[in-house]
């Protein structure tokens, strides 16, 4: 089975990436670079999904929506 998630990726204050996915909570990562970041994170997320299905919890269906919200200065 192929699962797709939305992730959010920020530069850090060493110059590479966090990775956070936020449908499967506690699921961050970082790397030194964007590609080896989202590397890292499809790591966690198989590691964290496998976890979920050992222990019988069910795999978060629903996703993220982003919205982009302007704030007047």
């Amino acid at each position: 089975m192929q699962r797709s998630f939305k992730v959010i990726l920020e530069k850090n204050e060493s110059g590479g990436f966090t990775v956070t996915v936020l449908s499967l909570p506690g699921c961050v990562t970082q790397g030194d670079n964007r590609k080896e970041a989202l590397e890292r994170i499809q790591e966690a997320m198989g590691g964290q999904i496998e976890a979920l299905n050992l222990i019988g919890e069910p795999i978060p269906t629903g996703d993220v929506e982003f919205a982009e919200v302007r704030v007047i200065l």
